[in-house]
């Protein structure tokens, strides 16, 4: 097998990928991420905002990875004696991880969060995610790099697999103890889009260390399930708090400014408008092969492209010009009755972004 390959990141360097995995990352369908933006249209607050869910997917595997390996540095013996894992359990796992961190996003609408908004409902009346669209993605329209990869033979690893281990389905086993990493406190996920937000827009509000972090990153057994769960060493509880700090600083500063906020409603109201053959949805992760490849043709491209020429109606109109609402949500509160009118009205001045 050739590799391992390089690519260059500015979070963490060189991000290596055997040829398994370079031959997934050049699917079509992991290739649209690079028509995802990360944050939507947060550049029309901080300019450097323009990067994309495909450089955040290959820095979750790299962090993935890392977090895995740091912890059978330390816990290796620990593993094989409480819980029987032995060497090709752990080669099997941590490509399991790997390929699920790879892959949890690819199932991102247009501008990303935003728009999950303009997803439909299932039969029992709950919102698809973009979770829900992944594991699709994954399952029916991946298994030609996947099921059909020579690498596949000698890992054992099944589209279907990867799918179940990102849902959290018990079907994957013990496996399922792994997905922690990729979704949980710690994830990767959070450990690499904090960094990476924060390089892009230019703030310090998201940097935390991460080195540390992964040097105190372990497993123990849950005291009433008896089962393996994540952990952190007491000698990394600060890096752990660092994490959490800058998660909510970002939230507080960049993810809920509320001109973005404003600039989110916008776009799901232009993304609406130009989804109108579709009642104003994006078609539904069913096993249909045609919804799924229709669903993929939706990208920021098509929407700035549409966008561009006059499309999205009202909305793409304050997009294009740049003239946004300045309230997206004025919320009333019920304080105590006060007798001067001139308290109620500065009590009642609580603006909230939606």
């Amino acid at each position: 097998m050739a590799g391992p390959f390089e690519i260059r990141d500015p979070i963490h360097g060189f991000i290596e990928l055997d040829e398994w995995e370079r031959d997934i990352v050049n699917h079509p369908v992991f290739q649209r991420l690079r028509r995802i933006r990360q944050l939507g249209l947060t550049d029309m607050v901080y300019p450097g905002a323009t990067h994309s869910r495909f450089e955040h997917s290959l820095g979750v595997m790299h962090v993935a990875a890392r977090m895995f390996d740091a912890i059978l540095s330390r816990r290796r013996e620990f593993l094989k004696e409480n819980w029987g894992y032995n060497v090709d359990d752990l080669k099997l796992d941590r490509k399991v991880v790997k390929l699920a961190a790879l892959l949890h996003d690819v199932g991102h609408a247009p501008l990303s969060h935003t728009g999950e908004d303009l997803m439909p409902e299932d039969e029992h009346g709950k919102s698809y995610t973009h979770e829900d669209y992944s594991g699709c993605l994954i399952a029916r329209l991946m298994s030609d790099v996947i099921d059909d990869h020579p690498s596949s033979k000698s890992h054992g690893i099944k589209a279907q697999h990867i799918a179940d281990f990102l849902a959290g389905k018990p079907s994957v086993g013990r496996q399922l103890f792994w997905r922690n990493l990729v979704s949980g406190q710690f994830d990767a996920d959070r450990a690499d889009y904090l960094l990476r937000d924060s390089h892009h827009i230019g703030v310090a509000y998201g940097n935390y260390d991460l080195e540390r972090l992964l040097t105190t990153v372990t497993v123990t057994e849950d005291p009433e399930t008896e089962s393996p769960v994540l952990a952190i060493d007491e000698s990394g509880w600060h890096a752990a708090e660092g994490l959490i700090i800058a998660r909510y600083m970002m939230f507080t500063q960049v993810y809920f400014h509320r001109v973005r906020r404003a600039y989110d409603r916008h776009a799901i109201g232009a993304m609406r408008s130009l989804l109108q053959r579709t009642s104003g949805l994006f078609p539904a992760p069913v096993e249909k092969k045609g919804s799924l490849n229709e669903y993929l043709e939706w990208d920021d491209w098509r929407v700035f492209g549409s966008l561009a020429t006059g499309g999205g109606g009202q909305d793409g109109e304050v997009i294009r010009s740049r003239i946004h609402d300045r309230c997206v949500c004025l919320k009333r509160p019920n304080p105590p009755i006060f007798k001067m009118a001139s308290a109620w009205r500065l009590s009642v001045m609580n603006w909230a972004i939606g």
